[in-house]
């Protein structure tokens, strides 16, 4: 009797790849662990001091060097993709903040983690004795670099990485191994083409270059990242963004059809992505806290979120923020403090043509508010 030709194909490596398919992966790939060819690319970009004040990323950056400083044993690693464009964003009121599409749902460190260990069990029980270690976005791994290699999509002039038929709303993980897998074709081709969109969409410019991310010019750093005050002169530019930004991935064409997740944890929470920057203000330290328990959105911090209100507030130019913008001019941190200042001044101007004086009685006309972005 002829043995099943499915049976006969199927590899440790083929179970592997259904395995994440089915454990709602959409993308999967797998890779030898070698030097990332964009380790060249990560250096240059750190002496242009690119990553602002995200000292650790020039702390681990030998560490990036090669994926056994991950795990020691390391020989393959199984890349893998989850799409997580869920429904399209409902326009903000006006004293609403948007929120990035990645954090609209469950974290989803935890949710790619949970499914990359159970991978790690699939891997475990095909051979056994293996060492395995899944990494989600914490570790030092240019995951992009890897993702590429493994077939996955290519990495766009927004540094984002692309795929043809789910665009870019994915999510990256892997899963290192020390086995010996069959391994999958790179991705060589770059289907950008001429296309600038992404450059030029940028509300605070924050390309250098294609492929060239300033993060000290860009929304998400700016807002998730940072943690003292926003430059006067791009908090114009953050806009209504309270957390994250999606311009550049919102203008790409490879997006205009991407599919929507079925996954249900990254739906969002309260349905539209975006958030009541005044009621933030109204918060206790415990209610914001438990609001944003098991998000991404704990990320920024609570002062992070109540200064990200304070710019939204000032940028929506509407004279019903003041009350909630008076209460975060009370807050216990000065980077709260003073966006809150920024934001009364800003609106305050818009409507009258003239400054504010504080209560204390010192005069606020001088406040500087910066050129180009801000104005």
């Amino acid at each position: 009797m002829l043995a099943n030709k499915t049976e006969i194909a199927e590899s440790p490596s083929d179970r592997i790849r259904n395995r994440a398919i089915e454990l709602g992966f959409d993308l999967v790939g797998i890779v030898p662990a070698v030097s990332p060819p964009g380790l060249a690319h990560f250096r240059a970009w750190l002496d242009r001091s690119f990553a602002g004040e995200m000292h650790y990323m020039e702390r681990q950056s030998g560490a990036r060097e090669h994926p056994r400083h991950v795990l020691d044993v390391v020989r393959s690693m199984v890349m893998v993709a989850m799409n997580y464009r869920t429904t399209e964003p409902v326009a903000a009121e006006p004293l609403e903040g948007r929120i990035s599409r990645y954090a609209w749902g469950k974290d989803y460190h935890r949710v790619l983690r949970d499914r990359l260990k159970a991978l790690g069990d699939s891997l475990h029980a095909e051979l056994p004795g293996c060492r395995t270690r899944a990494v989600v976005d914490t570790a030092p791994l240019l995951e992009r670099d890897f993702a590429r290699l493994a077939g996955i999509g290519w990495i766009g002039k927004n540094t984002m990485l692309i795929n043809k038929k789910l665009g870019s709303w994915l999510f990256l993980g892997a899963l290192l191994t020390d086995a010996e897998l069959a391994y999958d074709t790179a991705h060589a081709a770059d289907h950008c083409g001429t296309c600038t969109r992404c450059l030029d969409a940028c509300p605070t410019q924050a390309f250098a270059a294609p492929h060239q991310l300033d993060s000290r010019l860009c929304i998400s750093y700016l807002t998730i990242e940072l943690r003292g005050p926003i430059p006067l002169g791009l908090r114009g530019g953050v806009g209504n963004w309270l957390f994250g930004c999606d311009v550049c991935q919102e203008v790409c064409p490879w997006n205009r059809k991407a599919p929507d997740s079925g996954a249900l944890d990254f739906q969002p929470s309260a349905g539209t992505g975006n958030a009541d920057a005044s009621r933030i203000a109204s918060l206790t330290d415990a209610e914001l806290r438990n609001e944003i328990a098991g998000t991404t959105l704990t990320r920024a911090g609570l002062a992070g979120l109540r200064r990200n209100a304070a710019i939204v507030l000032g940028n929506s130019g509407s004279a019903r923020a003041i009350p909630a913008l008076e209460r975060l001019a009370q807050s216990h941190d000065a980077t709260v403090r003073d966006a809150a200042e920024w934001a009364i001044e800003r609106i305050t101007r818009a409507k009258t043509g003239r400054s504010l004086v504080s209560k204390e009685g010192s005069d606020l006309q001088d406040f500087n508010f910066g050129k180009g972005l801000a104005d």
